[in-house]
């Protein structure tokens, strides 16, 4: 008895035992501490594309990041103004609003970048020979008018070029057609001029300007301006010892009046602006050198053809 007593209480302290050690076995395990874990970055931000511009980067790729992203700015007002002033272009600002947007071609300037200041541009004066004057009749030239290189003689101008006028040699006689036609008025000592020739070399438009360059200590009103009279093989006048008869009779409508205005030293320009056509000649003073026998001397002879 007192063995089944010992046997049923030893089973009764193993059943006391035995949720103790059941329910210590099964409790589950306390789990491990978990890190935190660092939230998503939201993408670009306006912040970020500040700093882009800032960093020199092109608004292609600062439009191509944005694209990526696909991300629509909420841009307030504020946020607009800051952008502005960063030098962010309207491009890139209307890709932040739509990602999508379609953009100009070309890129506006900034509103903080002054347009360059425009280059001044300082106009010259047009120089006087750039812009040619016409002369009125009796003007007289400049300097800048005149033959280069020329020398004492006669110069016509020809097309707008100044040519010389090539003087004749005049052989001196007394007698002869001229002094049988003007036989009044005739005094001791008059000859006529003889050149060979009907026509002279010197073929001048009208109306004619002539230059003459006189020699030293000889005016202007010491040559004679002279209608030479036209024969088949020849051209005559009627002169005197120092110069063409100014007496009454035939041997004065020879003598055409002119005037000479002085342009520069020795120099003297003659407008004829109504000289008919026929063959005349400037005689230069002191080329009668003789009254007696023959001699000879020069003029410079020309053909007007109207």
């Amino acid at each position: 008895m007192k063995s089944v007593c010992l046997l049923f209480g030893l089973i009764l302290a193993i059943d006391a035992q035995q949720p103790a050690n059941t329910s210590k076995s099964t409790a589950p395990s306390k789990p491990a501490a978990t890190p935190p874990v660092a939230p998503k970055p939201a993408g670009i931000t306006v912040n970020d594309v500040v700093s882009l511009v800032d960093a020199g980067l092109s608004d292609d790729l600062i439009i191509t990041k944005l694209r990526k992203e696909d991300k629509a700015f909420d841009l307030s007002t504020d946020d607009m103004i800051r952008l502005k002033k960063a030098n962010v272009s309207d491009n890139v600002l209307h890709v932040m609003l739509d990602p999508k947007a379609e953009l100009k071609p070309v890129v506006a300037a900034t509103a903080t970048t002054p347009p360059p200041a425009p280059t001044p541009v300082v106009v010259a004066p047009p120089a006087v020979a750039a812009t040619p004057v016409a002369k009125p009749a009796g003007a007289a030239s400049t300097n800048a008018d005149l033959p280069t290189g020329a020398d004492i003689g006669a110069y016509f101008k020809k097309a707008g070029k100044w040519e010389e006028m090539l003087p004749e040699v005049i052989n001196w006689k007394t007698g002869g057609v001229i002094k049988n036609i003007a036989s009044a008025g005739i005094v001791k000592g008059d000859v006529n001029g003889h050149i060979p020739g009907a026509h002279t070399r010197n073929s001048v438009p009208s109306p004619l300007e002539v230059l003459i360059y006189t020699p030293e200590g000889v005016a202007i009103t010491e040559y004679q301006l002279i209608h030479l009279h036209e024969q088949p093989d020849s051209r005559e006048f009627r002169t005197v010892t120092g110069g063409v008869m100014h007496v009454s009779g035939g041997a004065t409508r020879d003598v055409v009046p002119f005037e000479g205005n002085k342009v520069a030293n020795r120099i003297y320009r003659v407008l004829l602006p109504h000289l008919g056509a026929g063959e005349y000649g400037f005689l230069p003073p002191g080329a009668v050198t003789s009254a007696s026998s023959a001699s000879i001397g020069k003029m410079y002879t020309f053909r007007l053809v109207e």
